[in-house]
């Protein structure tokens, strides 16, 4: 894999075209959109905001590209799935998150397709495939973040269903979507959890704002549910088949959050080559200084290797194997690293990049935020030393 920040799949036609056609997308027509409505990472995102770019993609190609030619995808592989990620993310663009449907879209509701019956995949499922309903996904509790175990929100029999009581917390897509992916405990039994598909509408559920997290999206929020009603054909795969619904293909997943950031951190470095090469300090570009050359050596050197593991372990995956040990490494190293880019960027842009609203600081909090998300670095960090001392 060779080092660049505009990478190039001359190997495969498909993908080449796809990148293209995406690039031309992200910088010209989303980028015109954003502008008109006047766009920014803090924008309280409305429904009517985000339905017309969900269905544009899909007329594009772009969104659930990754699902079978049944579902109006291209059954891309890993590989090809996660250099489309890395664009999004480095794009610089708003909405960056809603070309291919990682927000409330086919991304979004991930393994559960496999798990659904037909009726619920022409209720919930399908629809969201064509951008006309969104879902959210909501496990998370104030007190069970990385140990799930710990959920408090229950399921309690009533007939042929059941009604579920608790609080889920960070329950991305929230705000705009019309049910979702619920995991909870099950009333009576040990240690049993079930996934349910709750209608966010429905007597007893509630949607409040969630707390704003550091990077000022407001995506995220609370599904408050009292004594809150599903039947039977809301449950989602068996009773007892929760935390596999919940945290299926978490190998697979862990490794698709990857090349985001991995776009992000080659969105700061990017402007932060641009800056240097424009900014002058001491009669002379900012660029012409050692001190600066090293950081940006430093950082190019961080985004290579993070990019060039990550995208050999996809490669493992598609190959038919199960990097686990791998995809902890990966989430640890891109993490870690991704962080550091962003930054030496706002270090090296100085006061320009301490301004609330430019984008290097913007970078800065959303990447700082990956460290924890989806796993922190110390649950990766788990992985990989159990990994090696188990015998």
């Amino acid at each position: 894999m060779s080092f660049t920040l505009t990478p190039t799949y001359d190997d495969n036609p498909r993908l080449a075209d796809l990148v293209a056609r995406l690039r031309d997308y992200l910088d010209g027509e989303l980028a015109e959109y954003e502008r008109s409505l006047g766009l920014t990472p803090e924008t309280r995102l409305g429904r009517e905001m985000l339905e017309p770019v969900w269905k544009r993609c899909r007329e594009l190609g772009f969104y659930g590209i990754h699902l079978p030619p049944e579902y109006g995808g291209q059954g891309l592989s890993h590989t090809e799935l996660a250099a489309l990620k890395e664009e999004v993310g480095a794009s610089g663009r708003i909405l960056y998150h809603s070309v291919l449907g990682d927000m409330g879209g086919p991304l979004r509701a991930g393994a559960i397709f496999e798990h659904a019956t037909a009726a619920q995949l022409e209720k919930y499922l399908l629809p969201v495939i064509r951008g006309e309903r969104a879902c959210c996904f909501s496990l998370t509790e104030s007190g069970a973040g990385s140990d799930v175990r710990a959920m408090s929100t229950t399921a309690t029999p009533d007939g042929d269903g059941w009604r579920i009581t608790g609080h889920k917390v960070f329950s991305s897509a929230g705000p705009f979507a019309d049910f979702s992916v619920l995991v909870a405990r099950m009333a009576g039994a040990e240690e049993t959890y079930s996934a349910f598909l709750v209608d966010l509408d429905a007597p007893g559920c509630t949607v409040v704002d969630g707390q704003t997290p550091m990077s000022g999206q407001h995506i995220e929020s609370d599904i408050v549910l009292d004594d809150c009603y599903v039947g039977a054909d809301q449950l989602l795969g068996k009773v007892g088949d929760g935390l596999r619904v919940g945290l299926g293909r978490v190998t697979t997943n862990r490794l698709l959050h990857c090349p985001t950031v991995l776009g992000h951190a080659r969105r700061a470095l990017q402007l932060t080559v641009e800056f240097v090469g424009e900014r002058r300090a001491f009669g002379a570009p900012l660029a012409a200084l050692q001190s600066i050359q090293h950081k940006i050596a430093d950082m190019a050197t961080a985004y290579y290797a993070a990019r060039s593991m990550t995208y050999d372990a996809l490669a493992a995956l598609d190959a038919g194997t199960k990097p686990r040990t791998e995809a902890f490494m990966c989430k640890l190293f891109v993490a870690e690293n991704a962080f550091h880019i962003a930054d030496e960027a706002v270090q090296i842009h100085g006061k320009a990049g301490m301004v609330r609203g430019a984008e290097v600081e913007w970078l800065f909090r959303r990447l700082r935020m990956f460290r924890i998300l989806t796993g922190s670095s110390e649950i990766q960090k788990n992985g990989i030393a159990k990994a090696l001392l188990a015998t």
